[in-house]
């Protein structure tokens, strides 16, 4: 039998898309079982940051399960809570859940970088983007979000799942984002790492262009060097639904948090491209001529 969440105050003309799409990520948590992996307590995670101003936004694969615990493994609460589980709420189950339960998960994304952000990570993405203008944080005249593929945690690292169940959750999370990206401002998405690359050409559909980035190479200590790759692209769909614009994709191989001896510079070269790709793009858009 399908589990529903009580539909309590998401009136579609009331309340964006996004109100419904939270509902339906709901409504699969109630259904994930324990060999998934998938931390049932914690609520689902579609996005982070204010998806409904940003033109950017940078692209990881699941949420970690640091955004919930401490490395002790205990559950955030308080002032070091960083986004909403059951025990927040105050319910014991996903299918308890009502309107008001939503619209408070929804919140907690959006608010996101204004309460804990988890820095370590987000920071890296942050710095690595400067170059760009474009900034997680409320202060930043131009605002990016961040969006995972699947917006569940799992209590074990993404690499260690077993292929089945991770093709199974990315195929869970497409229509969540695919939703979210239609009815957001969003012009470009970042993908960060060789491994967000390979799973995002998969939950499109897509095969990306690689170029090599003499400039984005990091040397070794052996001397040789890890070549820097680029990835370029454009969507203007997932799976069913259509965005009614273009999106374009912009990849890089490093995984900038994890990539043993990253450099600055490499850093800096990447955030320096991606500016300038933004910057082309939006000059391109404001010269097209005015239908008449």
């Amino acid at each position: 039998m399908r589990t529903e969440i009580h539909p309590v105050n998401l009136d579609p003309n009331r309340h964006p898309p996004m109100y419904s799409s939270m509902a339906r990520l709901l409504e699969l948590l109630v259904t994930q079982t324990r060999e998934s992996t998938v931390i049932s307590w914690a609520g689902p995670v579609p996005f982070f940051g204010d998806l409904s101003s940003a033109k950017v936004a940078t692209v990881g694969i699941n949420p970690s399960n640091l955004e919930f615990v401490t490395n002790d493994g205990v559950e955030l609460d308080q002032e070091a809570r960083r986004l909403h589980t059951l025990r927040s709420l105050g319910i014991s189950s996903w299918d308890a859940a009502d309107g008001t339960h939503v619209r408070a998960l929804v919140r907690t994304c959006e608010r996101y970088f204004t309460r804990n952000p988890y820095r370590r990570w987000f920071d890296v993405l942050e710095r690595s983007m400067a170059p760009s203008g474009y900034s997680y944080y409320p202060l930043g005249e131009r605002r990016m979000c961040h969006l995972d593929l699947v917006p569940f945690a799992t209590s074990e690292k993404w690499a260690y799942l077993p292929p089945a169940n991770r093709r199974a959750l990315v195929d869970q999370g497409r229509e969540a984002m695919a939703e979210l990206i239609r009815d957001s401002p969003l012009e470009f998405l970042i993908l960060n790492g060789r491994s967000v690359v390979t799973e995002f050409e998969t939950f499109a559909g897509v095969r990306l262009d690689a170029h090599l980035r003499d400039d984005w190479s990091l040397p070794r200590r052996d001397g040789s060097q890890v070549e820097g790759m680029l990835y370029t692209g454009q969507i203007d769909r997932l799976g069913s639904i259509e965005f009614e614009r273009s999106v374009q994709v912009i990849g890089y191989n490093h995984n900038l948090q994890s990539s043993f001896g990253v450099t600055s510079t490499a850093m800096r070269a990447i955030g320096e491209y991606v500016g300038d790709q933004i910057a082309s793009a939006t000059n391109s858009k404001a010269c097209r001529p005015t239908p008449v």
